[in-house]
């Protein structure tokens, strides 16, 4: 891409059903305010974007948790998540609401241009459907029994206690949670994005295109799903509290559908309130679209919403940096199971007890820079967030800047000294050289997103200021007389010349930590009695920010230390409230449940005779790469052999099944699945543990012969 004439930086919509962690933070808001602030110092035309997801069913089910309505909860937690990003330093240009009028129009919209182009295609299936709230059921409606790990209260997309990703139809004795009764299946219609028509184009852009600028992880995620071959998804829900769809009563946009669109509807918004026109932003080949996000969202942004973007005729993102997950003191961090440091926590403990806020929210932002995790998981420690603040901002950073003011006031009568070049050494131009180098450096590490790397440069200048310092040790020269043989104006040169460089040096300093840490940026411009748009990023490398004979304030500290105590009380507030959080959910799984089969609808005599079934012997066996709870099976029908993948590898190791006679459904349509076509399906029968066992035929049945 040629230089763009404007940015456009989006964070993932966080959904507004309770406050959010510390690990959300680094993911997709602290990385992109970043990059946004250092746009904007190099006076770019940038727009960052982002609201409050409010739709679906997380919305809906808080909402019952809580004993209220859907709207009340998005008002409660939309506010609360706005001011928790104001307060840690995340500096949105607008931070719009997916419940906005605008948004619904928007969204309505993007959906009937794909829907009248027929760009969408409408299916009849079956879903779970609650018969005494006469209501059709979203994947969090629905929580049964984990087939994984035995938790009683895992909800029909994941088991929140083992991690797994499930589907309804996999949890043992659903039940809905509207009614806590056991639902039937339940034909209804619905629109779908065929992706699966997709594949060459997506293949093409990620794949080829963009295979060398993209993160790996991004790209290794993208081609595990390409080439497990993508099915059609879909775009509409029967429910009543969302988006609803043009001209269809009792069905509403899917949320993975309306969310992204909100990243259209929040750029309008800015636009009226600022006096814009919207379009270049989303229709302009010259704008840089880059979304910041969370690897769980990989698949939205990079798969689903390009295709979305480009039937719509936008443009598509040039890069998606996606981080991997922040992990909490050995564990992973969960705010459901009480395992986690909720922004609002922080905040309260260490901000707004604090005169000094600005200085504990940089902290935050130093740490969780320092550890992201931009190419692996990375893990939050409270021993290690200490070491961080005491170890390097303090004894490094803001250890340089403070003895350079301390020494300047008392050496050079708090102005800053005059520099003669004619005296520099080989010591005092290195250290004038590495001043630019950092520049250069930051800003390559800035535009690869590799925020880490660019963050340690920054600190290890500062680094160097202090070795430098020491082997000038100005406060030594300042003890030379004439009786040992150098004279005193030679010797108040050099601290000049030690002095200047040093605050010169910070003055860089101030450019270069501001994208990272704003708040000690500007404490810094106003010790050295500069206005802010010396933060511009044209000034950073300059040797001559600060004006011979300027006189600077006195200096203040810029880091506080933690102490050992703060430490322990932090790891025991979080295992005392993960410990509560635990009990109560625990308690919630011992209820007695309902153990009333599923029904599914009835159908006519003429329906199931449609369905050939065959009996088969299972030859070879073996299980299927990245996918836990697949097995491809080659299984001999007689006149003929297929390959069948089946979901049945958390029950059976491939060993286990070789030999074994099966009943196969002959006439099902092939389906891709992780990239090999699966031409049946194997009759499954379930037993009261859960566990799954082979249907069989009985006798001595041939291979191939029907089952009537």
């Amino acid at each position: 891409m040629t230089q763009p004439k404007r940015y456009l930086i989006t964070s993932a919509l966080p959904y507004a059903n309770g406050p959010k962690h510390i690990g959300h933070l680094a993911g997709a808001y602290l990385p992109a305010d970043i990059y946004v602030r250092y746009l904007r110092a190099k006076k770019e035309e940038v727009v960052y974007v982002c609201g409050s997801d409010e739709h679906g069913a997380a919305i809906t089910i808080q909402a019952m948790k809580e004993k209220t309505t859907p709207r009340a909860i998005v008002d409660k937690y939309h506010a609360l998540l706005k001011e928790n990003m104001h307060d840690l330093g995340i500096s949105f240009d607008i931070y719009h609401r997916t419940t906005e009028p605008i948004h619904h129009e928007t969204a309505k919209e993007f959906f009937t241009a794909l829907h009248d182009k027929g760009d969408l295609e409408k299916k009849e299936t079956e879903q779970y459907y609650d018969e005494e709230a006469k209501t059709f059921l979203a994947d969090r409606y629905i929580i049964g029994t984990c087939p994984v790990c035995g938790n009683h209260s895992a909800y029909g997309d994941q088991c929140e206690k083992c991690g797994t990703s499930l589907s309804p139809e996999q949890l043992i004795n659903p039940r809905s949670t509207l009614s806590g009764h056991a639902p039937v299946m339940k034909l209804t219609t619905h629109w779908y994005l065929p992706l699966n028509r997709h594949e060459d184009f997506l293949r093409q852009w990620i794949l080829e295109d963009h295979a060398a600028d993209w993160k790996a992880n991004v790209i290794g995620q993208c081609k595990g799903w390409i080439e497990a071959g993508l099915q059609p998804r879909a775009v509409t829900r029967d429910l009543d509290w969302g988006v609803a769809v043009p001209h269809e009563k009792g069905k509403v946009l899917y949320v993975w559908f309306d969310a992204p669109i909100g990243y259209i509807s929040a750029t309008k918004q800015w636009a009226i309130n600022n006096g814009k026109d919207w379009r270049p932003y989303w229709e302009d080949e010259g704008t840089k679209l880059v979304h910041f996000i969370g690897k769980d969202n990989i698949v939205f942004h990079c798969i689903i919403f390009p295709v979305m973007l480009k039937l719509h005729g936008n443009i598509l993102p040039e890069n998606v940096p996606s981080n991997e997950f922040m992990n909490l003191e050995g564990d992973k961090m969960s705010t459901s199971r009480g395992w986690s440091i909720e922004m609002e926590e922080y905040i309260n403990d260490f901000i707004k007890k604090e005169n000094g806020g600005g200085m504990m929210v940089d902290a935050l932002r130093y740490y969780l820079t320092a550890i992201a995790p931009e190419t692996k998981d990375s893990e939050f420690t409270w021993k290690g967030f200490q070491d961080a603040l005491n170890s390097e901002l303090v004894a490094i950073f803001g250890n340089f800047v403070n003895r350079t003011f301390v020494l300047m006031h008392k050496l050079c009568n708090g102005k800053v000294p005059p520099l003669t070049e004619s005296i520099l050494d080989e010591t005092d131009k290195k250290l004038l050289a590495d001043i630019l180098a950092c520049k250069v450096s930051v800003e390559k590490n800035l535009e690869a997103y590799r925020f880490r790397e660019a963050l340690f440069e920054v600190i290890d200048l500062s680094r160097k200021g202090n070795k430098y310092m020491q082997e000038k040790e100005p406060w030594i020269l300042a003890k030379e007389t004439d009786e040992k043989g150098l004279p005193v104006v030679a010797a108040q040169q050099r601290i000049n010349n030690c002095l200047h460089i040093c605050l010169q040096l910070n003055a860089n300093l101030s450019i270069l930590i501001n994208p990272f840490l704003p708040f000690t940026a500007r404490k810094m411009c106003n010790m050295m009695k500069v206005v802010e748009k010396m933060l511009d990023w044209e000034n950073a490398g300059k040797k001559n920010l600060l004006s011979t004979g300027y006189s600077l304030r006195a200096p203040e500290l810029l880091f506080r230390k933690m102490e050992d105590e703060e430490v322990t009380a932090q790891i025991e507030k979080l295992k005392i409230k993960s410990k509560k959080i635990m009990e109560e959910s625990n308690q919630e799984s011992a209820k007695p449940i309902a153990e009333t089969p599923v029904q599914k609808a009835i159908i006519e005599f003429d329906d199931f005779a449609k369905v050939e079934l065959k009996t088969g012997t299972i030859l070879n066996a073996e299980k299927v790469e990245k996918a836990d709870k697949l097995l491809k099976l080659e299984v001999d029908l007689g006149t003929e052999k297929r390959v069948i993948v089946s979901g049945i590898a958390l029950h059976y190791q491939p060993e286990q099944v070789i030999g074994q006679q099966v009943v196969v459904v002959t006439n099902l349509a092939p389906r891709k699945m992780r990239g090999i076509e699966s031409n049946g399906m194997i009759l499954m029968a379930e037993d009261a543990s859960g566990k799954l066992q082979f249907v069989q035929a009985g006798g001595e049945a041939n291979n191939g012969s029907t089952v009537n």
